[in-house]
């Protein structure tokens, strides 16, 4: 079955977007609300959550990110928001498609889905009975995106408010290619430990030669850290410019970036 493609209109500039880990001192949903409305009111495009169960010591608390993310969708108007990236190796597809095409409805087709391999830290995936070989998780991974395809296609009903279907943002490691090869056939790729913007404007170079010119805009996703330069990045081709506060976020730094406003 042919792969669909999104229909939005090609952007024309980088957008801006937080990148949270819901983790410690924003384990608390109640915060990360407080943080999406401000973001929202200062100007930020975007907010996207780190999909987790467990993660490594020091940290302890972890929030649910499909809950956090259905209550700032009911909370904000305008951000986009999802999940980077949820591990389709260890999620029932069935289960995924009522919730994506869920939180789509709630947030009147704001939702991107960020899938990839997920972590390969042993703690997430060995106490649990997820799958651990990689190659395992990646063929799990194609199916999974192939069955939410056909499950959003007409399947299941409600269909999603996007049209023709939710976006999805395929992540992978600098530099394994194979991760690109997946990516090129949805609408997005978030490229992890990139070393510098002219890694990925190779990234990009190489997706324009496998996507046709039909098939719509890509977006290329980047995360940077506070207060780092953005014109690099979209010169580069960067279409999203994340800001990230890795795996022990400080409420109070997050606050006081979002006030400063998408720079």
């Amino acid at each position: 079955m042919p792969l669909p493609t999104p229909s939005d209109s090609p952007r024309s500039e980088v957008r801006r977007g937080l990148y949270l880990a819901p983790f410690d001192e924003l384990a608390d949903p109640r915060v990360l609300i407080e943080l999406a409305m401000q973001a929202e009111s200062c100007g930020w495009d975007g907010l996207f959550v780190w999909d987790h169960i467990v993660w490594r010591a020091p940290v302890r608390a972890v929030a649910d990110p499909w809950v956090t993310l259905s209550a700032i969708a009911a909370r904000t108007e305008r951000l986009r928001l999802g999940p980077l990236v949820t591990p389709l190796s260890r999620r029932r597809v069935q289960k995924l498609a009522r919730e994506t095409v869920t939180l789509d409805h709630l947030s009147n087709g704001r939702l991107t889905l960020g899938v990839g391999l997920g972590s390969s830290n042993p703690d997430e995936l060995v106490p649990f009975g997820e799958v651990v070989e990689p190659r395992e998780r990646a063929r799990l991974l194609d199916h999974g995106l192939s069955r939410l395809a056909e499950l959003w296609a007409g399947e299941f009903e409600p269909p999603p408010v996007q049209h023709p279907r939710i976006p999805v943002w395929v992540a992978g490691k600098w530099p394994n290619r194979r991760p690109l090869a997946r990516a090129a056939a949805w609408d997005g790729m978030f490229p992890i430990e990139l070393p510098g913007p002219d890694a990925l404007a190779e990234l990009a170079a190489e997706i324009a030669q496998q996507r046709p010119p039909d098939q719509g805009p890509f977006d290329l996703v980047v995360e940077i850290d506070p207060g780092e330069e953005v014109a690099a990045w979209s010169q580069a081709g960067a279409t999203w410019v994340l800001t990230g506060f890795g795996p022990q976020p400080r409420q109070a730094e997050v606050h006081h970036v979002i006030a400063n406003g998408p720079q």
